[in-house]
């Protein structure tokens, strides 16, 4: 069932009271004998305008060629596809996507312990300073299921037309936001895109400085940078547009375009001098939501720990070694200062409720992804002071769903949070993830192919029946950070461990749905142009991608609320539901079901013609040619 903001009775009088923003152009002008009626007592009915069609997605680094310096994503988002998503196979291949070679100098000389110390008991600091960043640049992409496309990269070199190799769901390092592959989301529904101009100078500092455009490695050139990119592109753009007001992007959408909403996200934004004038800067290039806080703790407030590279580089800062609480190690967090359940205990500076405040005062929606558990709390005070003024998160995870090592990340966002955002009329963009998650007993997807669109539904649906809260699309495409997997293809499934990605992808052929026929079924969600084939899986599954395909209606209707009046909360609560998610058992327990053979647990009948094999038990043919006893040597399936 689709949440809507408010759903009230269509009339004036109760549209105000009920904090609705009046505009003359949802007015029916009636007709003479109306206006007579009106002259007699009578009123006129005001209706509410018509819901939007459309898919908002909260989160794009479009331009992110520009982030980081210039110097670590391969590709551009403009021009002709055999230029911008050109193969990267000729040349050095550390042109992009690579670090220096000496990293330990990046790392400070702390009082009361060297870096060698240090070294001794965070094996990660090791890693950067005897690894160097050939090493570093090859494991920057791997996770479960895949390895990546950083450093050299060798399987990862197709580029325009072919797009065997990229973009796809594990890009980190190319172009995934291609102006074709945003007109094509467009085409297939997509009419609210919120683009963030995106930088972190510590990765830009880790760079070879050869592959670096903007050596000074200072966040906010990147920033604008890219803000001017945007620009650029909106303005050569027939069937996309800049929205500087709700107003704006109702309008924009109902003229059947993609409206365009600017934000940034950097650690150090505004980080020196004035921050209102800064702001000016900013809200001048178009800018009309950001996040105060990205990766690191600023002048603004704290950041949400997650990734431990991170941690290092707020070390890098502060120096700070923290033994309240083990993230870094199970013993210590660098940089951050956490209490007993290691959540960062800095919250909103005075600098940055004045910030939040400002932003309210401008009819500006403010983004809370990254803020610390005690930011949000904090910005949550100021929403309530500002009568519920409506907040959002651009790219979350719901806590309840993910596993254990996830949940444990500040980042993800608990339903404490949900219900603040619901409170003030806002709503979340959800993360097209690549992970693992629980199950949600509500949803009506089996939750059989991990890392998929399967595992998708099951935050989704949590979201939308349990949470019941207002969602769009969290992609963070061009973002550092993988997406959603296929359910088809050599990756299929690989959010698990091999042994059961196999048999999750052997399952997923015998019982589907079968595969869309398109890019998305071997890729994942690899650009922002496959965006609605992942809605049409998502369908295919049995879940309702309804609620996401009008959730353009939904951000309009929160700025809507933001640039309103209003006299307290948005809706009530009350029916906020946690329960019905289903841990699932340790990969340890669900490896014991497989059957074994010579000692050695296999799926079987899942692997196909081609595919290296031990047994012929493990072939969809039977067959497992070339294989000595007990798989030493290994053969082929037949």
């Amino acid at each position: 069932m689709r949440t809507w903001l408010l759903t009230l009775p269509a009339l004036a009088l109760v549209a105000s009271a009920c904090n609705y923003p009046i505009h003359n152009d949802w007015m029916n002008t009636g007709s003479e004998s109306d206006s007579d009626a009106d002259s007699e007592g009578e009123s006129e009915s005001e209706s509410e305008p018509e819901p939007l069609d459309g898919i908002a997605d909260l989160h794009l680094h479009m331009f992110a060629e520009n982030a980081f310096g210039g110097g670590w994503l391969h590709g551009t988002a403009r021009g002709a596809p055999e230029v911008a998503l050109a193969p990267c196979d000729g040349g050095d291949p550390g042109d992009h996507a690579w670090l220096r070679d000496e990293l330990g100098p990046l790392l400070p000389e702390c009082p009361g312990i060297t870096v060698e110390e240090l070294s001794l008991q965070v094996p990660l600091i090791a890693g950067i300073v005897l690894g160097g960043g050939a090493l570093v640049s090859e494991e920057l992409g791997a996770i479960p299921g895949s390895r990546g496309d950083t450093g050299e990269h060798k399987d990862r070199t197709l580029g325009w037309p072919s797009l065997e190799s990229w973009p796809r769901w594990d890009t980190i390092a190319h172009q995934q936001s291609w102006e074709g592959h945003l007109e094509d989301a467009y085409h297939g529904g997509l009419r609210l895109e919120v683009i963030s101009a995106v930088s972190f100078d510590w990765l830009c500092e880790a760079l070879r400085t050869e592959n670096v455009a903007r050596p000074e490695c200072d966040e906010m050139n990147d920033v604008y940078a890219q803000l001017d990119q945007i620009n650029e592109f909106a303005a050569a753009t027939e069937w996309a547009e800049i929205a500087l007001t709700a107003a704006d992007a109702r309008r924009i959408i109902e003229e059947d375009k993609l409206a365009l909403v600017v934000s940034v996200e950097a650690s150090h934004i505004m980080s020196a001098g004035d921050w209102r004038a800064e702001l000016d800067k900013l809200y001048a290039k178009g800018v009309r939501t950001l996040q105060p806080v990205h990766q690191l703790d600023n002048r603004f407030g704290g950041a949400a720990p997650h990734n431990p590279i991170f941690q290092i580089a707020q070390y890098t800062e502060n120096c700070h070694i923290d033994q309240d609480c083990g993230l870094t190690t199970d013993t210590l967090t660098l940089g951050f200062d956490v209490d007993a359940d290691c959540k960062n205990t800095r919250g909103l500076t005075d600098e940055g409720r004045a910030l939040v405040q400002e932003m309210m005062d401008r009819g500006m929606l403010v983004d809370a992804a990254h803020l610390s558990e005690q930011s949000v709390r904090d910005l949550h005070d100021v929403s309530v002071t500002n009568s519920y003024y409506p907040f959002y998160l651009s790219h979350a995870h719901f806590r309840e769903i993910m596993l254990p090592a996830k949940q444990r990340e500040e980042k993800t966002t608990p339903a404490w949070v949900v219900e603040m955002v619901r409170e003030t009329g806002g709503m979340i963009g959800l993360r097209t993830a690549p992970d693992e998650v629980h199950s949600y007993d509500g949803s009506q997807v089996p939750n059989t192919c991990h890392g998929s669109t399967r595992s998708f539904a099951q935050a989704y649906d949590y979201g939308r029946l349990g949470l019941k809260v207002s969602m769009g699309m969290g992609s963070d495409l061009n973002g550092f950070i993988q997406q959603t997997r296929p359910r088809f293809g050599p990756d299929a499934c690989s959010g698990s461990f091999e042994l059961e990605a196999q048999c999750q992808a052997r399952d997923q052929r015998d019982d589907g749905p079968p595969p869309l026929g398109s890019g998305f079924d071997e890729l994942g969600l690899g650009h922002i142009g496959l965006l609605d084939d992942m809605l049409d899986d998502l369908d295919a599954l049995g879940s309702d991608s309804g609620p996401l395909r009008g959730s353009a209606d939904d951000f309009v209707r929160m700025w809507e609320r933001g640039e309103g009046t209003r006299e307290g909360p948005a809706e009530s609560t009350a029916d906020l539901d946690t329960s019905g998610v289903t841990k699932l058992p340790l990969h340890y327990d669900r490896e014991l079901q497989l059957p074994e053979q010579c000692g050695e647990r296999y799926c079987p009948d899942a692997l196909v013609s081609g595919v290296e094999c031990r047994f012929d038990a493990e072939c969809v043919s039977g067959v497992c040619a070339g294989a000595g006893d007990c798989g030493a040597p290994t053969g082929v399936c037949e």
